[in-house]
């Protein structure tokens, strides 16, 4: 699938694994006609059944996502009573959850700032990376006056919790690299230099297994968002599911030729899953701190 009818986001595929990048200077705001872009893009992505990693980065160094267009914000209409499924609101949340929920897995490499707009993007994919020094996040709607009101209320408390996230959002405060990472906001917080590596490793690895097992799998693990029981039932309608594909059958049946379930083997279980893709194991010196 073609990926050349855009202007601020650069999407390049390799193998299953997209990486659109961000170039929107000087900070990367969220305009119109980039929000255009990322829900045409997050569409398009939706509907390509030849990826099954997207990994979302930005061309600036120092904003990944700055926040969204004050002075579009400006221009909304205001002539009539706020209403319940607002479409400014709706249309914003529907690209995020389009990135949460779709069959592929998304990765936000956030290298630099991120606030408002951005960071609400930001947490409706799956993982979250940053960058020690470099990757700050900012809600910064209410110094305004206003909310963060592209899912951040609800976003930001699942993530890290109730009181902290009053803290970010009511302070209009810096959440660094580190912080983000101790409360749950970054899956790793990297030193400058080696998110790239990982990010990069990470998406071929899950790229490099069987398609039906990460889809299934995701779907599964959206599904922790219902009451247990319910998630329960779900989970095993769709390991039932996998263990009925050649995919699943392959791949197990060569984990056991391999040297799985052998003490040797069971020792570098990590290099053998990799190994069950194709790839070995990841770059030295690309792990978090």
């Amino acid at each position: 699938m073609a990926y050349d009818n855009y202007k601020l986001i650069a999407v390049e595929t390799r193998g299953a694994v997209a990486y659109a990048t961000i170039d929107n200077p000087p900070v990367n705001v969220i305009t119109l006609p980039l929000l255009d872009e990322l829900t045409r893009l997050s569409a398009q992505f939706e509907t390509d059944d030849d990826l099954l990693v997207i990994v979302l980065r930005s061309a600036n160094p120092d904003f990944f996502i700055a926040h969204f267009d004050v002075g579009a914000i400006l221009e909304f209409p205001t002539d009539r009573p706020a209403r319940h499924e607002d479409y400014a609101n709706a249309f914003y949340h529907d690209m995020c959850e389009r990135f949460r929920l779709m069959n592929k897995v998304t990765i936000a490499q956030i290298e630099g700032r991120v606030g408002g707009g951005g960071s609400e993007l930001a947490m409706s994919f799956d993982m979250r990376f940053g960058v020690r020094g470099k990757t700050f996040v900012n809600q910064m709607e209410v110094p305004l006056g206003i909310m963060p009101g592209g899912s951040g209320t609800q976003r930001m408390p699942r993530l890290i919790g109730r009181n902290r996230a009053i803290e970010v959002i009511l302070g209009g405060i810096d959440m660094d690299a580190e912080t983000g990472e101790r409360w749950g906001y970054l899956n790793r917080a990297f030193e400058p230099g080696l998110i790239g590596p990982y990010v990069e490793w990470l998406a071929q690895r899950i790229a490099s297994f069987p398609v039906e097992a990460v889809r299934l799998t995701k779907q599964a693990i959206n599904s922790a968002d219902k009451p247990l029981a319910e998630g329960l039932r779900d989970e095993s309608f769709l390991f039932q599911q996998l263990v009925r594909i050649e995919s699943g059958q392959r791949n197990m049946r060569k984990f056991l030729a391999i040297g799985g379930q052998t003490r040797t083997g069971e020792l570098k279980i990590q290099e053998l899953n990799g190994m069950l893709g194709g790839l070995g194991e990841k770059p030295a010196g690309s792990g978090s701190k």
